[in-house]
């Protein structure tokens, strides 16, 4: 386990290699540090870092099993406090270093099939520029057969009294028993980002089917936002906010925008819910970018 330190002008993240994660991502600007990711201590695992990856596919599959090329499939739980598998293995494998300078990583890990009916190969470069962060992940298909792959990051956003989001998308999926998502909806009015948009301080656990691929979220104390893009391959995001029930110890200071290439529970979907085929040797890449800016009234 390291944890790699990378630095380009005003802009710096913090990486941790047992799960692939981000522990910091700071903007120093008129001598203010200002945090653009939940930070994390050194010690923390995903689930309270700043960031993870999502690999070979985000979220929960229903009932832990799906059917793909004629053949069953089951999964098997990775957490204890959730009977699915969740969020993929990247999040608590530990990564290789594959490459390194001062302002960029390159890390990866190979998966050989255990809880799950994957073998792959995954990687992640982590950027930094003038300009912001850029994240990019693929995954390859290192086993014997065809399967969906998906994959996604996990990142989480301070939040303030006045924190608003913008992040349009065309449709939206409720939320049934089990953290699964349920069927497909128009957006509820408090969770439509189409305008920038203040976050609810209530329970919110859902996918954004058809996301345009930007995002900007503002934290006017602060003077400043956060812009987010993400390449073709990402157009479907989820958004979650807990509450003191799910954690006894949230203040409402941090939400989840989760940008993925693929729907929650797409294994069990008709058309598989955005999720790639990847035949043996085939890969699947895709990007993000965070880029901070000044906020002006």
């Amino acid at each position: 386990m390291s944890i790699i330190d990378l630095q380009d002008g005003s802009l710096s993240v913090r990486v941790l290699t047992l799960g692939g994660v981000l522990l910091d991502y700071s903007w120093t600007i008129d001598n203010h540090r200002i945090a653009l990711l939940r930070p994390a201590p050194d010690e923390a695992d995903a689930s309270s870092s700043a960031c993870y990856p999502l690999v070979p596919f985000g979220n929960r599959i229903r009932n832990n099993r799906f059917t793909f090329a004629g053949r069953d499939y089951q999964l098997r739980p990775n957490t204890v406090a959730d009977p699915h598998y969740l969020h993929g293995d990247g999040w608590q494998a530990e990564w290789s270093i594959l490459s390194r300078s001062s302002n960029e990583l390159q890390i990866g890990f190979r998966h050989q099939e255990s809880a799950t009916p994957y073998s792959y190969e995954a990687r992640q470069t982590i950027a930094l520029s003038s300009e912001g962060l850029t994240l990019h992940m693929s995954v390859e298909n290192v086993g014997k057969d065809a399967l969906p792959f998906g994959l996604g990051w996990h990142p989480y956003f301070p939040m303030t009294a006045q924190t608003t989001l913008f992040a349009p998308a065309r449709r939206f999926w409720t939320e049934t028993e089990g953290w699964l998502p349920g069927e497909r909806t128009d957006i509820p009015a408090d969770l439509d980002f189409s305008q920038s948009s203040p976050l609810p301080r209530r329970w919110v656990n859902n996918g954004f089917e058809g996301w345009s691929g930007e995002a900007q979220i503002t934290w006017p104390e602060r003077r400043a936002s956060l812009k987010l893009t993400a390449d073709a391959a990402v157009r479907h995001a989820f958004i979650f906010i807990p509450d003191t029930s799910f954690n006894p110890a949230f203040r409402h200071d941090y939400f989840c925008f989760e940008p993925m290439s693929h729907l929650a529970n797409g294994h069990n979907l008709p058309d598989l819910g955005d999720l790639k085929i990847l035949q043996p040797g085939e890969t699947l890449a895709g990007s993000i970018r965070l880029q901070p800016q000044r906020y002006a009234d």
